[in-house]
């Protein structure tokens, strides 16, 4: 309270300041005053006195006796101490001291202003007399007859009068400290009242307080409204009386007696606040913000006013461009996301109901749906998507062909490639004339408003958005031309590319097609199934095959090409091709992928040469070789980088057997392949798939081939139901990679249907082998086919004997066809050639090749093993002159 920078505390200060003058200024005016009444007082008292003294009784009478001073000091004595006074002089008129009140005095001659008096004139005066400085007043003593005949002097020394007025002076000092006292605390008070009133802000705060106040309650474009406690108004500036409209004796009325709109008085009456609400004053809306005063301060609120009435209309064009904006970016979001041209159209469809129309219907160009090139400008279009208020059959069904007249909006919009508005359907002949009974019942249900807009990418027609809207919205306008316009051009690049990606996805789909086995061949040992599921983001390289092999034995074989699209489906077809080219050498498994792998890597270098490295290297290909020998049970296993097959066992279980680890094809490492031997039981499920099956991002190599376990583990299953129930428990929502899988039941050949014989090396021992052949061929009567099959092993046995080396081994197999195989210690291949006129021999295999089906040598660990096939149902045995004719055939008649 006592800073002089608040305005409570100058005031306090100044109100101090001025009690002090004033209670200082009184002081020296009651002082003065005492001291002038003081001296008055003695004047008075000193004439009345004299005028007393002089007009006793016997003054005369004792002025004319003896000794005037024997009668009259006494008396004057007496008078004098009634009085109050210093003395009672009476002098003759010579000037002769008759009495005194220093006896000293008495008897001496007095020269003083005393003329006057004895002219017979009283009065008083203030001069120097024998007691000091003092107030004397003369009074004429008169005789009978009216004659002067003394004076009479009464004094008071003026040192006498101060201290009177100095006695006074304590009990003056005293009223001026209480008054001084109650003012400093009645300052006090009011400052204490002006700080709490101030909040003890400063001069400049309150100059500046004022300012705004002043600013706010005349120049601000906002009205002000005050509302105390008791509902009425204390204070509003010159915007709100001009919003409000009120009376110029507004200020002190209780709000709701100023006839303003009743919910915008509730408010204001109210303890309600109110944030940015809007109120209908007259023909304007204002925006109404209102908060309650402070605690500490009166209780009430404040309110501010602001016209929206412009601002509503500009606030809802911004409100319309910022959906639209919202629109455009929700539509880019998510119109695109999908390489389909129906999911496409759907999504246009669907994002601009109810937010831009309501119905959209997206009609496409025929071939543009099987990823062709638009064929023309014929407004025919297939119905793709519709959305919004298709009910009732309203509208076309989806699927449907329409081929619209050439005054339709599709069509012209089509024919102008330009978007084609129709604000009102009702007035609209071109419209209806398509088909007059629906266009009522579109009419009837609401629909007023058509805007067709074309689908266009790379300066080609696509097909046509047609957006409607119905009762409750308002008709298309220039502004909704463009906004679809653009929604439009999005779609129709995002449906070009759908379409790209059709048509190469179609593609590689038919060449993938082409290049994977058409139907698993017949097998009458192995029941199989199998699963291809191409990756979502196109075809990729993985491939699976079965290759019958001789000897009752089936090659299995899955690969995986890294990469998709056509690359990798064409190199996966060279790899099939190799494969069964090689397998038509019967090559051991392990031989073959080093063949495999050799050219691969030929092939890499081949492509790197001419620059295209990072596009063609086949470089990553895995394969998995499976050879299975029915008449033994065993499985030949060779990988190269895939992963191994899985065993499941007639009892359920399931194995992943141990197969040597070989990097992918292709790496030039230079090391051999190696492949793993094992024996399977009878009816055991081999399980070969690519890594696409087990391996996921968010899964781990381990996890899935638990989950392979999983699914695997259990009854005994046939081949079909294996791969439903794998594919079932394995395949991911979106593959992203290619899946294969082939399952083959292993089921070995029956042991009476396997001849086998040892023939010493001895030209002797080939007529006991045959008749041996001959007996058992009728075992199993075959008889129709003996003497072919008894020619065929004659040749295979001689040469065996002739060329080959110990041991030398006979085997018959009756499989689909008649197996017959002779092999021996040697490892040299016979081949087919046409024998010289002078030759001896090489005519044997020309003879085998001519009986047989198919023949050929296959390699082994100790040698070799020729085979030849013979078909049951061709096996009538040539006559005597037809197998002289095939004899003589391989001569020149000329040469003879």
């Amino acid at each position: 309270m006592l800073s002089v920078r608040s305005v409570a505390g100058q005031v306090f200060l100044l109100q101090l300041a001025v009690v002090v003058l004033l209670v200082a200024a009184t002081l020296v005016a009651l002082v003065v005053q005492a001291r002038r009444d003081s001296m008055a007082s003695a004047r008075h008292t000193t004439l009345a006195t004299a005028q007393t003294f002089a007009n006793s009784p016997g003054i005369v009478a004792a002025l004319n006796s003896r000794n005037p001073t024997a009668v009259l000091q006494p008396r004057a004595e007496a008078a004098r101490k009634d009085a109050g006074v210093d003395a009672i002089i009476v002098y003759r008129l010579d000037g002769i001291t008759l009495t005194h009140s220093d006896p000293r005095q008495i008897g001496k001659h007095v020269i003083g202003p005393y003329a006057p008096a004895a002219a017979g004139q009283a009065f008083t005066r203030t001069f120097e007399g024998t007691l000091g400085l003092s107030v004397i007043s003369a009074v004429p003593v008169r005789d009978t007859d009216g004659s002067v005949v003394a004076l009479v002097s009464v004094p008071v020394r003026v040192a006498s009068v101060q201290s009177r007025v100095q006695q006074q002076l304590p009990v003056l000092l005293g009223g001026a400290a209480v008054a001084l006292v109650i003012a400093a605390g009645g300052s006090g008070l009011v400052s204490h009242r002006l700080r709490r009133q101030t909040h003890g802000l400063d001069p400049a705060e309150m100059t500046r307080m004022y300012e705004h106040h002043d600013a706010v309650l005349h120049a601000v474009r906002e009205g002000v409204v005050i509302i105390g406690g008791d509902g009425r108004l204390v204070l509003v500036n010159d915007e709100a009386r001009r919003l409000l409209d009120l009376p110029t004796d507004a200020e002190g009325r209780r709000i709701t007696e100023l006839g303003l709109e009743q919910d915008l008085a509730e408010l204001l009456a109210s303890d309600r606040p109110a944030t940015d609400e809007v109120f209908l004053a007259a023909d304007r809306l204002l925006a109404v913000n209102k908060r309650l005063t402070p605690p500490r301060a009166p209780g009430g609120s404040v309110a501010t006013l602001r016209d929206t009435t412009e601002l509503q209309a500009l606030s809802g064009r911004a409100e319309v461009a910022r959906e639209r904006l919202s629109l455009l970016h929700d539509a880019g979001v998510r119109i695109g996301t999908t390489l389909d041209v129906r999911r496409t159209a759907e999504d246009l469809a669907a994002v601009t109901v109810p937010r831009f129309a309501d119905v959209a219907v997206v009609e496409l160009l025929d071939p543009i749906l099987h990823g062709q090139e638009s064929a023309g400008t014929a407004a025919e279009l297939r119905r793709v998507a519709v959305a919004g208020l298709d009910k009732d059959g309203l509208l076309h069904p989806v699927g449907e062909l329409t081929r619209f007249v050439a005054t339709h909006p599709v069509a012209a919009a089509m024919a102008s490639d330009r978007p084609v508005l129709v604000r009102d359907l009702n007035t609209d002949a071109d419209w209806q004339a398509q088909n007059p009974e629906p266009t009522r019942r579109i009419l009837d249900h609401g629909i007023h408003s058509l805007l067709v807009v074309p689908l266009r990418s790379r300066g080609a027609v696509l097909g046509m958005a047609e957006f409607w809207r119905a009762k409750g919205s308002a008709p298309f306008d220039d502004e909704d031309v463009s906004l679809a316009e653009e929604l439009a051009a999005r779609a129709g690049v995002s449906i070009d590319n759908a379409r790209r990606y059709t048509r190469e996805h179609t593609m590689a789909v038919t060449l993938q097609h082409s290049l994977l086995p058409r139907a698993l061949p017949e097998q009458a040992g192995l029941d199989m199934a199998y699963r291809y599921l191409p990756a979502q983001s196109g075809v990729g390289g993985d491939w699976f095959d079965v290759i019958p092999l001789s000897g009752a034995r089936v090659a299995l074989v899955v690969g995986d090409v890294v990469g998709h699209g056509l690359h990798a489906a064409a190199t996966m077809g060279r790899l099939r091709t190799t494969v069964l080219n090689f397998c038509s050498l019967d090559m051991p498994a392990e031989e073959l992928l080093g063949r495999l792998d050799e050219l691969v890597a030929e092939i890499d270098a081949d492509e790197a040469s001419a620059g295209k490295e990072d596009e063609l290297a086949l470089t990553g290909a895995t394969c998995l070789y499976v050879v299975y020998d029915r008449v033994s049970g065993r499985l030949d296993i060779a990988t190269a980088g895939h992963p191994g097959p899985a065993v499941v066992h007639p009892d359920g279980t399931v194995d992943f057997p141990q197969v040597p680890v070989s990097p992918p094809l292709g790496l030039g490492t230079g090391l051999p392949f190696e492949s793993a031997e094992l024996t399977v039981p009878d009816g055991s499920r081999l399980v070969l798939y690519t890594d696409g099956l087990i391996e996921e991002r968010d899964r781990d190599l381990d996890v899935g081939l638990q989950a392979l376990r999983d699914a695997l583990t259990g009854p005994d299953r046939t081949p079909e139901d294996t791969c439903a129930a794998v594919m079932a428990a394995m395949l991911p929502d979106r593959p992203r990679d290619d899946i294969a899988l082939l399952v083959a039941r292993a089921s070995r050949l029956d042991p009476t249907q396997v001849a086998e014989w040892h023939v010493p090396r001895d030209p002797a021992a080939v007529a006991p082998a045959r008749t041996a052949c001959a007996r058992r061929l009728a075992d199993w009567g075959l008889e129709q086919i003996a003497f072919t099959a008894e020619l065929v092993l004659s040749e295979l046995i001689t040469n065996a004997i002739r060329y080959g080396a110990e041991p030398i081994t006979v085997r018959l197999l009756r499989d689909r066809s008649l197996v017959c195989e002779v092999s021996d210690g040697s490892g040299t291949s016979p081949r087919l050639r046409r024998a010289k006129p002078t030759d001896e021999g090489g005519r044997g295999l020309f003879l085998v090749a001519q009986f047989t089906e198919h023949w050929g040598t296959r390699h082994t660990p100790t040698g070799k093993v020729i085979w030849a096939e013979l078909p049951f149902t061709d096996g009538t045995a040539p006559a005597a002159e037809e197998l002289g004719e095939i004899l003589l055939g391989s001569w020149d008649d000329t040469a003879l």
